[in-house]
C-alpha cells in the first residue's frame, strides 16, 4: 500500500503537542484548524496538498472557531463566502465587546 508523505509544517504551529508523534490521518481536522488558524502561506499549501481541497473545505466549514482575519483568508482560499463557515456564524451570534 503506497504512503503518502507527511506534509512538512512549521514546528511553531503545533508548540503544544509532541509535534513528532502527530497522526495527520486520524487527527486530520485538529490539524487542518490548526494549520489555518497558526501557519504560513507554505503550511497551507502543504496543508491542501496532503489533505485535498475537500476536506480542506469540508473541515474548515465546520470549524467552531477561526482567528477572524483567517476566516478571511479560509473563504478566499476555499472560495466560500464567509456566511457559511461555522465560525462566522457563531461570531455572529454572541458578538465581542467593543474594544474600547
Amino acid at each position: 500500500m503506497d504512503q503518502k508523505p507527511k506534509p512538512i509544517f512549521e514546528k511553531r504551529i503545533f508548540w503544544d503537542v509532541n509535534f513528532e508523534q502527530i497522526d495527520y490521518d486520524a487527527k486530520a481536522n485538529w490539524v487542518i484548524e490548526r494549520v489555518f488558524s497558526r501557519g504560513d502561506v507554505e503550511d497551507i499549501r502543504q496543508c491542501r496538498r496532503y489533505y485535498s481541497d475537500e476536506k480542506v473545505t469540508e473541515t474548515l466549514l465546520r470549524a467552531k472557531f477561526l482567528p477572524e482575519h483567517r476566516m478571511h483568508l479560509a473563504s478566499a482560499i476555499v472560495g466560500r463566502p464567509l456566511n457559511e463557515f461555522r465560525c462566522y456564524i457563531l461570531r455572529q451570534l454572541n458578538p465581542e465587546l467593543f474594544p474600547y
